[in-house]
């Protein structure tokens, strides 16, 4: 038997493996056309099926998925190694070695490119920015002047690192909207992972700070001054006001917002579309809007249904 292909249970095809990580799916096995399956270990795949298909049993079905998942990426193709005849790149630039610099790719004075770096087409390099080893920057990206991003980092299509924070004042009289300039730059550090359409603004003053091997999906806004720590995951949607500070390892889920100059400690999960209104310490769960420990939202909620319920039952 040859597998050529992964699939889930339900669209599985005969020569393609499948998973199974919870015992809630292992019941669709016998009715899969998939020609072998991986099993975490004390799940029972199928105990009325009478078939002999292969059981591959694992410690974590999902992360051997995922090395399976590698063996069958499609080949992904990159810009040819060296600068392409259509991109602009000055002669200030300090070039690393095996770059790949695609078409309409555009590098402005005094910006640092690492080794074995990649950019696609349309990226643009305001001047004085700095791109660490090993980076991927896919196409339509924009780093604007004097931001830093580090070593190993991907960033996705269409990500904005730098822009000016949305930060206006009234003027004297109280006519009109002031800018407040926006000195500082972005510093993404080491690992970290952009999705596509997102955007991290530059600091008032000093740095914006998404901490090493930090993922953050698509179309989440990052305002200006904030610093997140290390290996926090923000799912699609999420934002955050300026200056708001994440501990390591937070977690927020899609939607989630924090308002301006909250604290965030480190462990803490942020449910989907709550809206965070004051500081949360570590370790902690919460839910909700205003979000509050998940618990006392839960309880809320519970009682609000059962006050639906009551108003059904009363008689007119």
């Amino acid at each position: 038997m040859v597998i050529t292909g992964v699939n889930t249970l339900q669209d599985a095809k005969p020569g393609d493996c499948t998973f199974i990580i919870d015992s809630a799916y292992a019941k669709d096995w016998a009715s899969s056309k998939a020609s072998a399956v991986i099993v975490t270990s004390g799940l029972e795949a199928s105990p009325d099926s009478p078939d002999s298909r292969p059981l591959i049993v694992v410690a974590n079905a999902e992360r051997a998925l995922n090395k399976l998942l590698d063996v069958f990426q499609p080949p992904f193709t990159l810009p040819k190694v060296g600068v392409d005849a259509a991109a602009v790149v000055h002669p200030s630039v300090k070039l690393g070695k095996e770059v790949r610099i695609g078409p309409q790719v555009w590098v402005d004075r005094d910006c640092v490119i690492g080794d074995d770096v990649t950019l696609f087409p349309g990226v643009c390099l305001y001047a004085g920015a700095k791109v660490g080893a090993g980076t991927v920057i896919h196409s339509n990206t924009v780093i604007r002047e004097r931001c830093e991003i580090g070593r190993n980092v991907i960033l996705h299509q269409n990500v904005s690192v730098g822009a000016d924070g949305f930060n206006f004042r009234p003027d004297a009289a109280g006519t009109r909207l002031v800018k407040v300039p926006h000195i500082g730059n972005v510093i993404i550090e080491d690992d970290v992972e952009i999705g596509s359409n997102s955007c991290v603004d530059r600091g008032k003053f000093g740095a914006t700070i998404i901490g090493a091997g930090t993922k953050i999906d698509n179309l989440c806004q990052i305002a200006h001054n904030c610093r997140i720590g290390r290996g926090c995951l923000l799912a699609g949607q999420a934002g955050m006001g300026g200056s708001t500070v994440l501990g390591d390892g937070v977690q927020m889920g899609g939607k989630a917002g924090i308002i301006d100059h909250i604290n965030v400690g480190s462990g803490v999960k942020i449910g989907a579309a709550a809206i965070v209104f004051r500081d949360i310490p570590a370790g902690e769960t919460w839910h909700g809007y205003p979000a509050a420990p998940s618990k006392a939202t839960l309880r809320q909620w519970a009682a609000i249904r059962r006050l639906a319920d009551q108003k059904q039952q009363r008689p007119a």
